[in-house]
């Protein structure tokens, strides 16, 4: 019988990509054998499905999870500020993962979470960080804890990760429970350098996907610094870890002028490049084989 060759996932620019990420199928396969950065690119995605509303939605994501080996996940669901996230652990191997939901661009709750930009004290380790994330966190805490001491005696790996908001409130989880890694993607600038200097036990992978506009936000004024170094993409959705300024700022030129000719007018695109490099599919393409 002859084995199938699973094609590389192609860049998506639709406005689905950016906007509903969860419409899309997982793109796990049963059987195959995904590094960790791989799986929590995945998570990531499948964290904007629905599951808070129970029946086929949970369903979904737990079938996509078991694909790789994962227990039923364990929802996260803070309704007063339509912040979301799950946590699953695979018993094969002891990897347990805490996964949040980014910002869903038809919730007006997760706007407002972005644009409270202004610094606040977080207390619960040092530093100053975004006020809507931090905000976003806390609501979030009770039961994210309660999840950790519940699966503290069959973890081996705790592993957290997050798109865009989901980064944000993954990178300040980072701060009080030490994973041994911490993987965002599309991340937004979260504290300052106090506020980050707590994560140095932590192992960051950041990733940053060509033009993300996202990952330039907050402006690095008032304080706000990146956690951890960028693990650039570049526009052709290869991993370039060690890229340096005038390559990327080269990379991005290029990718915007492409996107303008290629993408750019068709019905059903995200207008830009900055944009579109944001959906989560774009980040899964160059992490999932």
């Amino acid at each position: 019988m002859k084995k199938e060759v699973k094609m590389p996932i192609p860049y998506d620019p639709s406005c689905d990509a950016l906007n509903s990420p969860e419409l899309r199928p997982t793109v796990f396969t049963a059987g195959v054998n995904y590094d960790i950065d791989g799986v929590c690119a995945e998570f990531t995605r499948l964290a904007y499905i629905r599951y808070e509303q129970g029946g086929a939605e949970l369903q979904r994501l737990e079938q996509a999870l078991a694909l790789v080996g994962f227990e039923s996940p364990v929802p996260f669901n803070n309704a007063d500020d339509d912040t979301h996230g799950f946590g699953a652990v695979r018993r094969s191997d002891g990897l347990a993962v805490l996964a949040f939901r980014g910002t869903e661009p038809q919730s007006l709750t997760d706007i407002a979470i972005d644009l409270k930009g202004s610094m606040t004290k977080w207390t619960e380790s040092a530093g100053e960080v975004h006020a809507g994330f931090a905000g976003a966190a806390r609501g979030l805490r009770e039961a994210v804890d309660n999840w950790l001491q519940a699966t503290k005696a069959t973890q081996t790996q705790l592993i957290l990760t997050g798109h865009s908001l989901g980064a944000a409130i993954a990178t300040l989880f980072a701060s009080l429970c030490t994973p041994n890694a911490l993987v965002t993607f599309g991340s937004p600038r979260v504290g300052d350098a106090t506020f980050v200097a707590t994560l140095a036990p932590v192992d960051i992978r950041r990733y940053v996907d060509c033009c993300d506009l996202v990952t330039d936000l907050p402006p690095p004024i008032g304080g706000y610094v990146h956690a951890g170094a960028s693990n650039y993409i570049t526009r052709e959705g290869k991993l370039a870890p060690r890229a340096d300024d005038a390559f990327v700022q080269q990379d991005r030129a290029a990718a915007r002028q492409d996107y303008l000719l290629q993408y750019a007018w068709r019905i059903g695109d995200v207008m830009v490049r900055d944009l579109a490099d944001h959906a989560p599919i774009n980040y899964v393409r160059s992490l999932v084989p």
